[in-house]
């Protein structure tokens, strides 16, 4: 009750804010800006907290969705005047490390994965097999790019080339929001951009992070051992809690894990 006396000094508090999976619009845990919008308003707002730490694990997603998350979380640390950290778990990675590139400082545990610092664009070909089962694909369009990369027709070079200079642009994007966010902190590795990876103290090595370090550990160091912890994570809505749309959990799992496997996770 101290903290609640007029005039009596409180302990200090950092805010929690727990950003695990993989980076999407929606579907099981998955990380969205709508997904994350409650939970970092009060993180930054409730309490007066003196610092807001990102628990990070994920193997990236989405670039908008990632775009989006840093840039609210870059909004609220300007409104409030609230420095924020970084912790990575096992991986932050292509849009994860995204997220992570939003703190002020970014920690990560020696054996931490990060970087992936690039853009991937995956599918699938199966004309071949409509065509062995004797499955005829009929499109109609009006605009002659409106069926790109369909997946039931041969691949066409033209539609390939368009997709490349797209992706040519996203990690344009990526690589000027890294730029920016970390600065003369990065080496000049010129793998640094390729979508390479970086572990632990070699990451930290490159510039993608400050040091090695535990969010406890780290926070007590900068704020005193009697520092207090408020945490926020993601609420699970009503269908998810009772067990409801099983099949598209089912599938979004394992398309997490196919994300997270790519790093060896």
């Amino acid at each position: 009750m101290r903290r609640f006396i007029p005039f009596m000094k409180s302990e200090p508090l950092v805010a929690i804010v727990r950003l695990q999976g993989a980076i999407g619009m929606g579907g099981r845990g998955s990380l969205s800006d709508a997904s994350v919008r409650d939970m970092l308003e009060k993180a930054f707002k409730r309490g007066k907290p003196k610092a807001v730490a990102l628990e990070i694990n994920s193997p990236g997603g989405s670039p908008v969705q990632s775009s989006l998350i840093g840039a609210r979380i870059r909004r609220l640390a300007e409104e409030t005047g609230v420095p924020v950290f970084a912790f990575v778990e096992d991986v932050a990675a292509s849009g994860g490390y995204w997220l992570a590139s939003a703190a002020d400082e970014i920690f990560a545990d020696e054996s931490s994965i990060l970087g992936s610092i690039g853009v991937i664009s995956a599918g699938f070909g199966a004309h071949v097999f409509l065509a062995r089962q004797g499955i005829e694909r009929r499109v109609y369009t009006a605009g002659k790019s409106k069926s790109m990369l369909d997946p039931f027709k041969p691949e066409n070079e033209e539609d390939v080339a368009r997709l490349n200079r797209l992706l040519e642009q996203l990690h344009g994007n990526f690589i000027a929001q890294i730029k920016a966010r970390r600065g003369d902190r990065l080496s000049q590795n010129p793998d640094l951009f390729t979508g390479e990876v970086w572990i632990g103290q070699k990451a930290v090595d490159e510039g993608l992070a400050d040091g090695i370090g535990h969010l406890a550990v780290v926070m007590k160091d900068r704020f005193g051992e009697k520092v207090r912890f408020r945490r926020y994570e993601q609420k699970r809505g009503l269908l998810q809690r009772f067990g409801m749309q099983i099949t598209r959990d089912a599938l979004a799992g394992i398309e997490e894990r196919a994300d997270f496997a790519r790093y060896g996770l």
